[in-house]
């Protein structure tokens, strides 16, 4: 049976990974895949190494409170995949570790493949060197890549977004339907919904989750008809959310659902800068985008992603902060609800909102992303 090794540390490449094991299930393909994963992928019959969940760390604090666990994982893919020799093995994300390890699989003549691969073109982008000498290839997700990539001499095939193959085009534009899924979740005509998305680690939560609510709070004094839907990430259960909201007394919904069906039911949405805001402006609904770090780390963030204009995937795959996005000191509950308030006062600014997040489809290909990257690694697994 042929070995490939997955890395899928982070939320959304859990999802991408798993997407492509449903995939050979589907086929009949004899693989086992082994390496970083969820539990959703060990349901599909993979072996975990290290736990996602357990994983999905961020900043340098984190990082150095989970320093043994994540060597301790990292010395075991090393270990099992010179016993292995996996055909290919498919980083997602997560770039520390996994160019560290890209480094150690090419030393072994283990062909690496990069899948959703880190922002290289935005930050950083002296990482593309690395890419280029221990990974053979790397499959991009906006076609903007391409042209970077081709430049620094890096073999690259666009995939397109695995994303819009999670998306039902449904949930864009058929009013009718918005007011059925609205009514069904108890939400009423006249109600203002306000979507909060933390973030799906750990850290995020704790520093992110109660300036939301605080910011819902100072919403809610003036405008009594808000409703809040705390939206559920995949990496925390209802009870965690739970534990933040013993004095939350708005009226909310809290939810654990598909992400495109949650952020659906919403008016705007206070989201914690990721992938989610990608998923919020494919649905084009009007956003503040925020993120949070402890003191030291954010100022390691500084220095380190100098000269961009921008965080916010949206913004940076538009170039210009087509919606607001707020950083460390600047994110407090009174300049986030302004900002989420000038989407009910101000109807011509929300238009012009949904209108610039209408431009971000094209950049994110055709649906068939995870088919054509289960295509494009057939090539190493067969050979």
């Amino acid at each position: 049976m042929d070995q490939v090794l997955f890395v899928a540390a982070e939320a959304s490449s859990v999802t991408y990974a798993q997407r492509i094991l449903e995939a050979w299930k589907k086929q009949g393909r004899k693989i086992h895949a082994f390496g970083v994963g969820s539990q959703a992928m060990e349901d599909l019959g993979f072996e975990r190494l290290g736990k996602s969940e357990e994983m999905a760390v961020v900043g340098a604090a984190e990082i150095i409170q989970h320093f043994g666990l994540l060597k301790g994982v990292f010395n075991s893919l090393v270990a099992e995949a010179e016993k292995r020799r996996p055909k290919v093995a498919i980083v997602m994300d997560y770039p520390e570790f996994n160019l560290m390890l890209a480094k150690k699989l090419h030393a072994m003549g283990i062909p690496v493949v990069y899948y959703i691969s880190p922002q290289v073109w935005a930050w950083r982008k002296g990482r593309v060197e690395t890419i280029k000498k221990y990974c053979k290839e790397v499959f991009v997700l906006f076609p903007f890549e391409v042209k970077f990539y081709e430049e620094h001499g890096v073999p690259c095939e666009f995939v397109g977004h695995p994303l819009l193959d999670e998306f039902d085009d449904r949930l864009t534009d058929d009013a009718a339907y918005l007011k059925t899924h609205r009514n069904q979740c108890g939400i009423r005509d006249d109600e203002i919904v306000l979507g909060l998305m933390p973030g799906s680690r750990r850290l995020e939560l704790k520093q992110h989750f109660q300036i939301q609510l605080d910011a819902a709070r100072i919403l809610s004094k003036k405008y009594p008809n808000l409703k809040v839907l705390i939206l559920t990430a995949p990496t925390f259960s209802k009870e965690q959310m739970q534990d933040y909201l013993e004095d939350f007394r708005l009226p909310y919904i809290l939810l654990k659902d598909e992400p495109f069906r949650m952020i659906h039911l919403v008016d705007m949405m206070l989201v914690a800068s990721g992938t989610a805001t990608l998923q919020v402006g494919l649905l084009k609904k009007p956003m503040v985008i925020m993120y949070r770090m402890k003191w030291l780390t954010g100022l390691i963030a500084k220095l380190v992603v100098r000269g961009t204009k921008y965080f916010g995937l949206v913004n940076l795959i538009l170039n210009k902060e087509a919606v607001p996005e707020r950083f460390q000191g600047d994110v407090t509950p009174e300049k986030i609800a302004a900002l989420l308030e000038q989407y009910i006062v101000d109807p011509e600014y929300k238009a012009k909102v949904v209108n610039d997040l209408a431009q971000i489809r094209p950049y994110l290909g055709d649906k068939g992303a995870t088919q054509r990257v289960v295509a494009a690694l057939d090539k190493y697994i067969k050979a």
